[in-house]
Order: structure tokens, then C-alpha cells, then sequence
């Protein structure tokens, strides 16, 4: 990256800026002549955009406007502050996030803000400042209300919206604000503040060294000195008045004398706690692990780039291999980085990896606090980290010399960022290891279809662990065919079937544990009137809300709108509700009734709200302390707990039943990996399925843990429909509150589509209502591109939003995603 030195200051005129917003171009300012020494590359600048001011990140420089003759030399502001001289983000980090930008048509500002950890990241907030109209406004024509906020800014003449919101509630003071602001008597401004994020410091006493310490000393400074030699001649300040049992007078006294320093230490934030007696087993590999992780060092001792798809069934001890390879990074002077796809696997990898690495373990997810994430980072930065772990914002993580990137259960689709900017960290990181020479390790049981094929086509060498460690039996897989269970119990609706019950029953008696999935959240799936047909829908989404029984609350997952679960009909206003479906919830509650003796603990978005919950569960269980787990797809990914020997499936029908061409993969690994949860101690394993599709082909090879015949099956029909990875997609949703508008802007940029491929090079489909028409009072249209391959994509892409464009298309509204991994 290019050096403040390195660049002439004459060069530095002007700075293109990549600010975070939704837009797919830099902006250029001028630097004032004081920062012209100190901006570099990489540099965060607060500028003026509009009416506010935001940060934004130097991406070049230029001594002229001669590249770019439509800009108005007198129109350009001039930067207003410098962030930080020693830029945060690395060469590497801003290559990256450049491809990133570029590969998914996203906004460089957004995905370096995305780069950089919340804490670090600057913000802006909206902030109310009194006018000259409004200093010498009358009261008496005012509310009580308006009168009152206009009279705390005559004194201090500016606040934060969200203070006068906190002291008067934020719906009155939302109204009188904006009424004031219409009168002219207050302005509103958005103003970036940088984050009072800071390292941890507490107050500390050392011994300084060869001090001259007097002959005679109180009895209280002696005790001072012996305790502090106790120690090691370093303690903390209050840590050391309780030890020698003394106030701070001695203490401040024998500093002033030059025989101690009083001095602040910094206290890093630890998110992996609870590491006292961390042991982790030298395991023997067997021949499969050994062939594995042979040719992974030859590829780390070649300084190349390669990429390798590590395909082992459940229980084949891929997390040994990792641990070997990282390892062998580590004795080679590199670095590595994990990715795993959940919040919930981070604290078990996090603490085996501490186990063995110690301290060269930095771990990075949003559920970490503010402080936690910011000394993490700090840490890998300097490189007091050489290993990093964490979810799909880890991608980014500042390791220097990255040698090796590890994707563990690279199929999931938490890989996939699904808001702005829009990117796969799984394919971000190839592209990494790429830029990087070094390895990437995609390891998975059930790989992705896309994966997989990479690695037929030699695109990805494929090492294969086709057996479970110490020889033992994958689990034994049973589909209930529940049309029996029906027919069985004469219509009546059967939430658990009979050999579901005993199988709990059986396994439990035996002191064994188990695990039940529903990949559903709530107590009923929604509520139907059975007077006049009505469901209870939400009020902002095409969606109905499911029940959650625990707060008596209607949910709509979308939104997270809510509302009191009704007593009657809303529309009709008959008593007759009919709660359909189940949920987690249901199903803990069905099953606690029924096994009042056994610890049963739920595992899902609702019931793991506090910090470090979701940890203290699965330890808890991890020691037997808690017999049962219920939930959803949390946890049914990568955790190893050697004594439950049953798992059991409520029902996957549902995700059958997606519009999505990926709907039978995602059902197929869902099933194998919590298959795969079952019999991997020394007891053998058994799965129950409940379905009422048991011919089903992702189900028919899901209980037989047969990899290979769903992938025939299931490319074969990707090949015939025109699909990954014998395409390449583009999904493109328009979004807008007013439909006719969107509909309209929908149909425009269709046209700039067809125009853009007159050879019907790219197949377009749209535009049409989106399978979810409406999510947060935003009606969606979506229009699907399919390609040949990526550069006639990207042709078709730009073309088409350029002539849009021109046009008058608002691509405001437009929301574009290369390689979706969800048509929803």
C-alpha cells in the first residue's frame, strides 16, 4: 500500500473517497493543505455529503481533474477531518474488499465498512440544531412540548435526536421535532462521530528496577514492597492494598520517592472464558487423515496457491485435520483463519483451539461485545494472533502472512451475507487464499453442488475421509412415513409417532442423551379461523406470524412485528382459531410433558438471547448435565457430544416445499449433518425422520447417508433446468413501498435487460412478485439473469443498469445479487 511518503504531497490535491453507501462510485474532494502530508491510502476522512458529513475511506489520489473532465472544479468540497494517519485497513484488506466490490457489483464504501469491526467503525447520528427563527420564537405559540426542547437548545444549541427522544419518548418528541423543523425553528443534521472505543486500562504498581530503596521503612511501606516482590514486583492497584492490607497513602508515598510506578495497564477482553484445565488429547490420525493432511503441508511447503475440498463423512475427524494443518502453518512462520458458519460452533472450535494454540487464538462474531471484538481485532492486527476464528465478517480479519484459510461445513448458506453488500465469504475466501499464495481447505460432509463439482472437474483437488474415526458405524437412519401414523390413529393429528416416543423413551433409560430438530421457531406455525377462512397475516409483510405461546405474542419472522395473540377473530370475530403447526416451542413443551424427568433445554433464536448462553448450554450438555436439546438447525452443524446416541427429525417436509431450485440440497444436509450428531462415542447411533414424503429422493439418500447418489440425482436435474453450476444467476429485486412504482422501475430495467442481450446470450425471467411479495411494507419484484458464464453476466449486468440509468430508472429501489443462494 502506498506510504504517506511515497506519494509527493503535489499528487495529493485531491482524494477519491469510497463512502459506505449504496452507490457504485468514489467520491472527490479536495485535501486541504494540512492533510495532504498525512492521508494515505486506506485513511478514514470525514467529508461533507449533502446536508451531512461521513466518513469515508481514501481510496486514490490525483494531482488534477484531468481524468475526469465532467467534474466542476468549483463544485468540489474540501475534506473536513482526518480519522487516522496510520491507516487500519492493510494492502491486502483493501485488494480484497476492491475484488469483493467489483465481483458482486457492490459499493466499495459499504464492503470497507464491512471490512472493519463494529467498534472500530465510525457512525453518525441525526442531531437538532436551533435557527436564527427559532432563538427568537415566542413560546406561547408553541406546545408545552416544543416549547420545552426549544428551550434546552437556546442553551446549549444543538443535541442528539435520540437524547431529546430518551427525555421525552420517541414518538411526541419524533412529532414535535419534525413540526418544529417544518416551522423553520430547529434544522436537522447528520453528523459522524468517531466511537469512544478504547482499550481497557486499570490503575497498576510496579517495582522500578535498581531503585534506591531507603534502609528504614514504615511497616506499612515494607509490606508494600514484600508483597509486591511476592507478586513479581507488578500488581494491580486495588489488588494490592487488599493483599498488604493497607490504604493508598503508603503506596503513593514510595512513588514519590521513585521506588514504585503507579501506572495504567491494559486489560485485553477475553471472549473465550472459562479456559482453566483446557486439555486437548494427541490424537494418532489414521491412514485417511494422514493422506489428507500429507498433501495439504506439501501445498503449504509449495508457497502456492491451491484449494482443496476436504469431503469427509460425519464423525471422520476433519477438525484433526485442521488442527494439524494449522499447526504446520504456524511452524512455517504463517498465519491461519477459520471460518465457521454459526455463532453456536465458535465457542466449542474456539476453546479446542485455545486448548492447543493458546493465546495465538483470536476469535471474531457479532455476539462478541464491542470491547471484546475491538481487542480481538487489535490482536490479530498486531500479530500477537497468528490464528483467527470466527463467522462470515472473519473473511476480513488483518492476519499478516496468511498461509492457510479453512471453511468448515463450506455448503452453509450462513456463508452468504444477505443485506448490502451482498457477498459469500466462502468464495471471498478462495479469492483470498488466491491473492495471498496460500491454501483454502473447504471442508464438509455434504459440500455445496457448486463444491463439489469444482472438485470433478479439477478445478479443487478433492481429498476424501470416507470413514468415521476408529472404525465406527455411521448411525442407523429410519424414515416414519407419518400417512401410516394418520391412518393409524384415525385422522387425528400426531405431532410425535409412537416409535418416536419409545425411541426417546429407550435411549434415555440407558443414560444416553438426545437431540430433536425442528427447523421451525415458535409454537404454532399461524392461526387460522375456522368461521371464515382468514389467517392471521402481518400487517407489514405477505407473511403470516406465527404464535410464540412463552409471551402469548403473534411474530412475523420478517419483521419482528408483533402483537397480542388474539382471543377471537379480528375479522369475523368467531372464537374458533385453529393454532396449525409446530414449532420448537410445541415441541419442548410436548416432549417436557411427556419426560417430566428428563432436563430438556431449547436451542433457537428465541430461547438463547443472553450473552454467552448459547455457550453455557452446550458445555452443559457436552457434560451430561442437561439430557435433551431442542431446536432448530443450531444444532445440528459440527458439535460433537460422544453420548447421544438418537437423534430425531420432526418434520422437513416444509423446506421440500420452497420455491428454490436449492430446496432438495439444503434438506439433504440438513438431514445428514444432524444424522451426523448421532453415535459418535463408542455407543452406535440411531435417526428417526418424520415425513409425509418419504419417496422423496433428498430424504431417500439423507437416511442413507448416500452423498454420492444424491448428487447424481440431483445434477442430472440441475443440468436439465438450466441451474448451478451449469449457469451462472443473478437475482435482482426491485423494492418499494408504492407497488405501481415498482412494478413500473421493474418492467424498465427488464427492457435495459433485453436490450443488453440482443444475441439471448443471458435468459431472463421476470419480472414477477417475488415468492414473498411484500417484507417490511416494501412491495418485491424480482427478475432472475441467467448466464452462460461471468463475463457475458457481467456484460449483460452493466450494460443493462447503464442504459437503466439513462433511462430514468430509480436504482435506488434496485437490490442486485450475483450468485444468490436463496431465490426467496
Amino acid at each position: 500500500m502506498p506510504q504517506v511518503s511515497d506519494i509527493p504531497a503535489d499528487d495529493r490535491l485531491f482524494v477519491a473517497v469510497a463512502l459506505p453507501i449504496p452507490i457504485r462510485r468514489n467520491f472527490t474532494y479536495r485535501l486541504p493543505l494540512g492533510l495532504r502530508d498525512k492521508t494515505a491510502i486506506g485513511s478514514r476522512l470525514t467529508v461533507p455529503f449533502g446536508k451531512r458529513s461521513m466518513i469515508g475511506y481514501a481510496v486514490g489520489f490525483s494531482s488534477d481533474l484531468s481524468g475526469s473532465p465532467d467534474l466542476d472544479p468549483t463544485l468540489i468540497k474540501d475534506a473536513i477531518e482526518l480519522i487516522d494517519e496510520k491507516p487500519l485497513l492493510s494492502e491486502e484488506i483493501i485488494a480484497l474488499t476492491k475484488w469483493t466490490a467489483d465481483y458482486y457489483a457492490a459499493a466499495w464504501g459499504e464492503v470497507l465498512k464491512a471490512s472493519l469491526p463494529a467498534g472500530i467503525n465510525t457512525a453518525s447520528e441525526r442531531i437538532v440544531r436551533i435557527t436564527e427563527a427559532g432563538l427568537i420564537h415566542d413560546p406561547q405559540v408553541s406546545t408545552a412540548l416544543k416549547w420545552e426542547i426549544l428551550n434546552d437548545l437556546h442553551t446549549i444549541r444543538e443535541r442528539a435526536i435520540g437524547e431529546i427522544e430518551k427525555k421525552h419518548g420517541k414518538a411526541p418528541a419524533s412529532r414535535a421535532i419534525r413540526d418544529l423543523a417544518k416551522l423553520g425553528f430547529i434544522a436537522l443534521e447528520e453528523r459522524a462521530y468517531k466511537p469512544k472505543l478504547k482499550p481497557k486500562l486499570r490503575k497498576a504498581v510496579r517495582l522500578i528496577d535498581n531503585a534506591d530503596i531507603p534502609a528504614k521503612l514504615t511497616d506499612l511501606r515494607q509490606k508494600v514492597i514484600d508483597t509486591l516482590r511476592d507478586h513479581g514486583g507488578d500488581m494491580f492497584f486495588q489488588e494490592l492494598l487488599d493483599q498488604a492490607g493497607v490504604a493508598a497513602s503508603p503506596v503513593t508515598t514510595l512513588a514519590r520517592s521513585g521506588v514504585v510506578e503507579i501506572y495504567l495497564r491494559e486489560i485485553l477482553r477475553d471472549p473465550i472464558t472459562d479456559t482453566d484445565g483446557l486439555r486437548h488429547p494427541e490424537l494418532t490420525l489414521n491412514p485417511e487423515q494422514q493422506g489428507a493432511l500429507k498433501e495439504i503441508e506439501k501445498a503449504l511447503g509449495d508457497n502456492q496457491f491451491q484449494a482443496f475440498l476436504l469431503h469427509g463423512i460425519t464423525g471422520s475427524g476433519k477438525t484433526e485435520v485442521y488442527i494439524r494443518a494449522m499447526r504446520s502453518t504456524l511452524e512455517r512462520g504463517g498465519s491461519a483463519l477459520m471460518l465457521v458458519p454459526e455463532i453456536s460452533l465458535t465457542p466449542i472450535f474456539s476453546r479446542r483451539l485455545r486448548a492447543v494454540f493458546g493465546r495465538k487464538v483470536a476469535i471474531l462474531h457479532s455476539s462478541l461485545s464491542p470491547g471484546e471484538r475491538f481487542d480481538e481485532w487489535r490482536r490479530i492486527r498486531s500479530g500477537a494472533a497468528r490464528i483467527a476464528i470466527g463467522t462470515r465478517s472473519a473473511i476480513f480479519a488483518p492476519l499478516g502472512n496468511l498461509r492457510l484459510i479453512i471453511i468448515d461445513e463450506e455448503h452453509d448458506p450462513s456463508y452468504r451475507q444477505n443485506e448490502s453488500p451482498y457477498y459469500s465469504a466462502r468464495d471471498v475466501a478462495v479469492m483470498r487464499a488466491h491473492m495471498a499464495s496460500a491454501v483454502a481447505l473447504l471442508g464438509s460432509a455434504t459440500p455445496s453442488l457448486e463444491t463439489f463439482h469444482n472438485a470433478k472437474t479439477g478445478k479443487y483437488r478433492y481429498l476424501q475421509l470416507p470413514h468415521r474415526i476408529g472404525g465406527r458405524p455411521l448411525a442407523k437412519a429410519e424414515l416414519i412415513d407419518m400417512r401410516e401414523v394418520f391412518k393409524r390413529f384415525g385422522g387425528k393429528d400426531v405431532i410425535l409417532a409412537p416409535q418416536f416416543i419409545e425411541a426417546i423413551d429407550e435411549a434415555h433409560r440407558k443414560g444416553e442423551q438426545s437431540i430433536i430438530l425442528l427447523n421451525r421457531r415458535g409454537f404454532s406455525s399461524f392461526v387460522l379461523c375456522r368461521s371464515c377462512g382468514e389467517r392471521l397475516r402481518c400487517k407489514n409483510c405477505d407473511i403470516t406470524m406465527t404464535y410464540h405461546r412463552r409471551n402469548g405474542r403473534m411474530v412475523c419472522h420478517y419483521c419482528d412485528h408483533a402483537a397480542t395473540a388474539p382471543s377471537k377473530c379480528p375479522f369475523c370475530e368467531s372464537t374458533f382459531l385453529y393454532f396449525i403447526g409446530q414449532g420448537t416451542e410445541q415441541i419442548e413443551d410436548v416432549l417436557i410433558k411427556k419426560f417430566s424427568h428428563l432436563k430438556i433445554v431449547r436451542i433457537d433464536r428465541d430461547s438463547m438471547t443472553r450473552k454467552g448462553e448459547m455457550t453455557k448450554t452446550l458445555l452443559a450438555f457436552d457434560r451430561g448435565e442437561i439430557d435433551m436439546l431442542v431446536g432448530t438447525q443450531m444444532i445440528a452443524k459440527g458439535h460433537d457430544f460422544p453420548n447421544v446416541t438418537l437423534v430425531g427429525v420432526v418434520s422437513v417436509d416444509a423446506g421440500l416445499g420452497f420455491p428454490d431450485f436449492r430446496a432438495a440440497e439444503r434438506t439433504f444436509q440438513l438431514l445428514t449433518q444432524v444424522a451426523g450428531r448421532a453415535g459418535r462415542g463408542s455407543l452406535p447411533g440411531r435417526v428417526l425422520i418424520q415425513t409425509y414424503y418419504p419417496e422423496h429422493y433428498a430424504l431417500r439418500h439423507a437416511s442413507e447417508q448416500d452423498f454420492d447418489g444424491f448428487y447424481t440425482e440431483e445434477i442430472r436435474y440441475r443440468q436439465r433446468m438450466n441451474y448451478p453450476p451449469f449457469v451462472v444467476l443473478a437475482s435482482i429485486m426491485i423494492k418499494h413501498r408504492d407497488q405501481n412504482y415498482a412494478m413500473r422501475s421493474a418492467k424498465l430495467l427488464r427492457d435495459a435487460l433485453d436490450l443488453s442481450s440482443p444475441d439471448r446470450a443471458s435468459r431472463i425471467l421476470g419480472p414477477a412478485p417475488a415468492p414473498i411479495a411484500r417484507i417490511k411494507n416494501e412491495y418485491r419484484f424480482q427478475i432472475i439473469v441467467k448466464s452462460p458464464s461471468r463475463v457475458v453476466l457481467r456484460e449483460t449486468l452493466d450494460q443493462a443498469f447503464a442504459r437503466a440509468e439513462t433511462s430514468g430508472t430509480d436504482l435506488k429501489i434496485v437490490h442486485l445479487e450475483i450468485d444468490p443462494v436463496s431465490m426467496m
